[in-house]
């Protein structure tokens, strides 16, 4: 089994969270790409949701490997999240800045470590802002709470040496995990480089190419598609929810927006490969189709 069953829903809308606020403890997940030249810790200082926290991707992580965000240790986990004032008991309601991007990461951070009652906020801070629901800026005070060294649930990842028994197994073998790729088609197919340098561009073998992008309603800009709509698409892809799907990206930030779109629609047995292609294309050796 990859993803236990929660009492909440994955995905809540800001309506929900207005009607809900004094349930719910609400974290900032923004993350930006290096290239973009914002800084999210900045952007939540000057303006957040009511008595959010901040979840610093780039804080929060394994810094013993070079890695980019790689997923922390238990330990790490339970005392940044408990410095946030937030316990393991709490129903965590992450937003980001730009609709649902990087606030699926924590999202997946926090499944990983079994937070059962966690949720991302589809259109994030820029639905809550355009209706005009409260902000506020500046300092926060913020008491730090206890929070249980939890367990990591390895259902939930992939490391190197999975996706290389996989393409090693062939997609016609029973145990083969679908690999669907959330990085923009360009990239996927070699046809444009990878932003970080050195890195070629191209796909694994057997992977399918997923867009971030295309699961996001392109009317809104920033909220998902409906359920029929991610059906569709997945179904376009020849993508099984019924059978194991895996899911990579560039650093394992938009992987996890198809993660959680998945899991919206009902697919069971989710994975997230957690060093995604800066890892595996970084590495001597990869097969990589369409390499440039």
């Amino acid at each position: 089994m990859f993803s236990s069953s929660s009492s909440v829903n994955n995905i809540v809308t800001t309506e929900w969270v207005a009607q809900n606020y004094d349930s719910i403890i609400p974290v900032d997940g923004s993350w930006h790409m290096p290239n973009t030249n914002r800084n999210p810790y900045e952007e939540y200082f000057k303006t957040r949701l009511k008595n959010a926290r901040f979840f610093g991707i780039d804080e929060i992580k394994d810094k013993t490997t070079d890695l980019p965000h790689m997923l922390p240790t238990p330990k790490e986990f339970a005392d940044a999240v408990g410095n946030l004032g937030i316990s393991e008991k709490d129903h965590v309601v992450v937003y980001d800045s730009i609709g649902v991007f990087s606030s699926t990461r924590v999202y997946w951070t926090f499944k990983v470590f079994g937070h059962e009652r966690v949720s991302v906020i589809d259109g994030g801070l820029p639905k809550w802002l355009e209706e005009g629901r409260p902000v506020e800026s500046g300092p926060i005070d913020i008491v730090s709470k206890s929070y249980k060294v939890p367990t990591l649930n390895t259902e939930l990842v992939r490391n190197y040496d999975d996706i290389r028994k996989n393409i090693d197994n062939g997609n016609d073998s029973p145990k083969f995990e679908q690999v669907l790729d959330a990085r923009p088609e360009p990239r996927f197919t070699g046809d444009a480089s990878e932003p970080r340098p050195g890195l070629p561009s191209g796909h694994m073998p057997y992977s399918i190419s997923v867009p971030f992008n295309s699961i996001i309603d392109p009317d809104t800009k920033k909220t998902l598609l409906n359920d029929d709509e991610l059906k569709k698409l997945f179904e376009s892809k020849n993508v099984d929810l019924e059978k194991p799907i895996v899911l990579s990206c560039g650093s394992g930030i938009t992987a996890t927006m198809l993660y959680t779109a998945l899991e919206k629609i009902g697919a069971k047995k989710l994975a997230v490969y957690d060093g995604s292609w800066t890892e595996y294309a970084g590495k001597e050796g990869s097969p990589i189709v369409g390499r440039k």
